[in-house]
């Protein structure tokens, strides 16, 4: 089984279903004959030519509406928005038009595509290169949201949300691109070509939506996260000598709500680590959740890791980053809690 990035295993995915489908097509800014700015679309174009693979005015707005209409006469498009801070543009097209197609048409039409976009920080990107607006996703009815967080998960996520009847927003963590990242900045680190999650099928497999996975096993607490925060959780774990259980959700909508309860009911503690701003970031959603379905089983307060209620820095990314120090701190506060 070869090894791939996560760069290489999303475009193995767009390859993967565009020989399977002649009605897949792809599109976006510099997605063509460029390859894309992270070169995820790479060789796409010369493969299966410019009627299939091209690339779009810079309009945000303009291609995922071409793609709404594309996709209600049949087609199955794979969008690219180049970094999730520009898909702003595009809200109204999202929201109002795709999101809810197939309810306003009494399922006439539908929109089969897939929003692909960079997202989050740890490339010092500032302000404008790493926002990671997913909640703002979650709370639109007839939209599926989905963060792998590894290479294999990448692709066969993908090719589900590609085989998807319904609109998919698919955040690509741009900091995993090249190797998983624990948020500890200052050291080097580890190639996909050397960790077990670099191992992806070439041909076609899928990742079901909705399904959760375990990790780390621990009997501690439980740390729910998505993307980069997973390795940041269990770097907290590794370096605190916690025995936390880390979830990875894989997806957000739908969520696997049962991998949840099960683990919290079990551990009685949980935290909650993303990348987002605090104020209504999905990780509210997830306390609220968890409250509901496991109150009786709770001994300390669900405690929540995250970005602040700024813009994204430049000059303090680190500080903004929740990286093992904070996380880390979350658990030991949590163990400290007495029921």
């Amino acid at each position: 089984m070869p090894r791939m990035s996560m760069i290489e295993a999303v475009r193995s995915a767009m390859d993967v279903s565009m020989e399977r489908d002649g009605d897949v097509v792809v599109f976006g800014e510099d997605v063509g004959y460029f390859g894309g700015v992270f070169r995820a679309t790479q060789g796409l174009q010369q493969k299966y030519g410019t009627h299939r693979c091209f690339d779009a005015p810079i309009s945000e707005s303009g291609i995922v509406g071409a793609a709404i209409g594309m996709a209600a006469y049949g087609l199955k498009p794979c969008i690219e928005v180049q970094f999730a801070d520009y898909v702003y543009p595009a809200f109204d097209q999202i929201v109002s038009e795709a999101a809810r197609i197939r309810y306003r048409s009494n399922g006439q039409f539908t929109a089969p595509i897939v929003i692909r976009m960079p997202s989050g920080g740890g490339i010092f990107g500032g302000q404008t290169h790493s926002q990671s607006p997913e909640a703002l996703f979650t709370h639109v009815s007839g939209l599926k949201v989905v963060i792998p967080s590894n290479p294999y998960d990448a692709k066969g996520l993908l090719i589900s949300s590609i085989e998807d009847p319904d609109p998919v927003i698919f955040f690509e963590p741009k900091r995993l691109y090249n190797g998983p990242f624990d948020g500890h900045h200052d050291r080097p680190i580890t190639p996909w070509s050397k960790h077990e999650l670099g191992d992806v099928p070439e041909g076609h497999f899928t990742v079901p939506l909705g399904k959760a996975v375990v990790r780390r096993e621990g009997s501690a607490l439980t740390v729910l996260a998505y993307g980069t925060m997973v390795y940041v959780a269990q770097a907290a774990a590794e370096d605190t000598g916690i025995d936390a259980e880390v979830i990875d959700l894989r997806s957000l909508v739908p969520l696997d709500l049962e991998t949840i309860t099960t683990s919290v009911k079990k551990t009685g503690r949980c935290i909650i680590v993303h990348e987002a701003t605090l104020t209504s970031g999905f990780g509210a959603e997830l306390a609220a959740l968890v409250q509901e379905q496991c109150f009786y089983h709770l001994e300390a307060p669900i405690a929540r890791v995250t970005g602040w209620d700024t813009p994204y820095p430049h000059a303090q990314e680190w500080d903004y980053f929740p990286g093992p120090a904070r996380v880390g701190q979350a658990m030991i506060e949590a163990l400290e809690e007495q029921p």
